[in-house]
């Protein structure tokens, strides 16, 4: 197996209490090809002790003010040199197959400019797995209809951060930083930017997890989902986007909750989705496939 360098950014600010299992889940991993950066925010716990621990095995970590959490990642890809990248925020944990599971998809299958998971995974404060979610698909016409605001109604999903990594080149294709425009919903605005240039593909297995704690920011949801509406419009203006009005009435109905229509309503309200899957998985010449298939609400 081929090891692309895979660059990780975590930012971080008084997160003591968790940061040290974020970091133990990223290095237990022994990925051999790791860039691993860490950029705090000037804490006063004892954040900056717990990083000190691990600087051997750190590309770069600094401690000093910042303005804020994407400013801090901003600065941290500023010091990647990674083919694929992602960030994992301070409180968060990937699934120990994580990084191997990255890069053995995007090394055998290069077409995928960016990825994550339809089986995203959660936390409790004290680190125990809460379970997992399903996501019925990806798809570049249902972000476009808002279905990936997941505070709507009418939302089918949305797309984890923790478990979203992406190409070095699509990053650069896509203005090469976050939005410090947003407080909280500048992962939503790149995802925003990067579907212009590329397809989002899900993959069966959970990558990382979002761990629930009482402090944490995404906790204030009505601010998020202001910001991720302007995202979408923005986005929505800039491709001329006209909804499928055939679909929104579908949707709007609820067909595909009616299982006597469900099936002969599908191809009004499915979109078509892309995801890689494992075939021959029980041989030696097991490998990534990708797929096309279609998903609506009850997947």
């Amino acid at each position: 197996m081929q090891y692309p360098k895979i660059s990780i950014v975590t930012p971080s600010y008084n997160q003591g209490q968790f940061l040290e299992a974020t970091i133990q889940s990223i290095l237990s991993q022994n990925y051999p090809n790791l860039e691993y950066i860490i950029i705090d925010g000037g804490s006063n716990d004892n954040s900056v002790e717990i990083i000190q621990k691990y600087t051997e095995y750190l590309h770069f970590w600094c401690s000093e003010p910042d303005a804020g959490q994407y400013a801090a990642i901003n600065k941290g890809f500023a010091h990647s040199t990674g083919e694929i990248m992602a960030w994992l925020n301070s409180d968060d944990m990937y699934f120990p197959w994580a990084l191997k599971t990255i890069a053995s998809i995007m090394t055998e299958l290069p077409q995928v400019e960016w990825l994550t998971t339809l089986s995203p995974g959660f936390w409790d404060w004290h680190g125990f797995c809460k379970g997992f979610a399903r996501i019925p698909g990806y798809s570049r016409d249902a972000f476009l209809d808002g279905r990936y605001l997941k505070w709507n109604r009418l939302a089918i999903a949305w797309i984890q951060q923790e478990s979203t990594c992406w190409r070095r080149s699509l990053w650069e294709k896509s203005g090469s930083s976050l939005s410090t425009q947003f407080k909280l919903a500048s992962d939503f605005d790149l995802w925003a930017r990067f579907y212009p240039h590329a397809d989002l593909y899900g993959t069966e297995s959970p990558i990382g997890g979002f761990r629930w704690q009482s402090s944490q920011r995404s906790r204030h949801i009505e601010q998020y989902a202001s910001e991720a509406e302007q995202s979408l419009q923005r986005l929505q203006t800039q491709l001329n986007w006209k909804p499928n009005q055939l679909r929104e009435f579908a949707y709007q109905c609820w067909f595909d909750r009616l299982p006597k229509i469900r099936t002969l309503s599908k191809p009004m309200y499915s979109y078509t989705g892309k995801k890689v899957v494992r075939e021959k998985f029980d041989s030696s010449d097991a490998c990534w496939h990708l797929k096309e298939h279609h998903f609506g609400f009850a997947e």
